[in-house]
């Protein structure tokens, strides 16, 4: 039996996301164990480091499957180049130890969210940037990121509906940088919940906008309660660029 990692770049816009939801087909999962399974002739099942959401993109998500199959690396490589859509590339492929897991073992998962704050949108960003019209205080929006840094419980920042899965994570860091009209928040962490990065950003944004303040950040992270919190971000403007293991 192999065990096999891929290092996947995809174009998330007109998928519902990674995971395969039943007989939909229209995923990043779906594709890709369907071309594998036309290769191999097997059922394939590939374990992500985690699950985008509809129409969040990926520079580097990473996945594994396991198979009994003699066929070459390159030949697998190659074949999925060929059979899957454009907007999904495997960039590369590799034999790891079988007990390796990409969910399991992720040590850090970095994401980017991008906006474009200018009157009017960029014809060439409009796709991959949120955007934001108003004028951004990116001073503000950083003091409010140190609010998030450190291991906290993020219930007020997911949409999890789970009551058994903890909300508790850590973030190493969160990077706000602007060039011209282009901004780009980074955020390094042990791992994120659902919408949580988004959840963030939307309310580094109200912050930006002077539409709330840091104290009321604060006072939302303590309440744990997620009706009190930003808007959600849209799902356009996230990209997933790393994971560490």
């Amino acid at each position: 039996m192999r065990n096999i990692k891929l290092t996947i770049q995809y174009d998330g816009s007109r998928y519902k996301g990674w995971q395969k939801l039943g007989n939909e087909d229209n995923t990043i999962q779906g594709k890709i164990e369907k071309v594998l399974r036309e290769l191999t002739g097997e059922e394939i099942e590939l374990i992500a480091s985690g699950r985008t959401d509809a129409g969040v993109h990926a520079y580097n998500q990473i996945a594994n499957f396991h198979t009994n199959s003699k066929i070459l690396n390159k030949e697998i490589l190659t074949y999925c180049y060929k059979y899957l859509p454009s907007d999904i590339v495997i960039k590369s492929l590799q034999e790891v130890a079988n007990d390796f897991h990409s969910r399991y073992l992720a040590k850090k998962k970095i994401y980017i969210y991008k906006i474009y704050n200018g009157t009017f949108h960029d014809v060439f960003s409009r796709k991959y940037s949120y955007h934001v019209p108003e004028q951004l205080n990116i001073e503000i929006m950083k003091k409010a990121a140190t609010i998030f840094i450190g291991k906290h419980d993020f219930k007020s920042f997911t949409a999890l509906k789970s009551k058994k899965k903890s909300t508790i994570r850590e973030i190493y860091s969160i990077d706000i940088v602007k060039k011209d009209n282009d901004i780009q928040i980074a955020l390094n962490g042990n791992g994120f919940l659902h919408k949580m990065v988004r959840i963030i950003v939307g309310t580094l944004i109200q912050a930006g906008l002077e539409k709330i303040t840091i104290e009321e950040i604060i006072e939302i992270m303590h309440k744990k309660d997620r009706s009190l919190a930003s808007d959600t971000a849209p799902a356009h403007g996230l990209f997933l660029k790393e994971i560490i293991y």
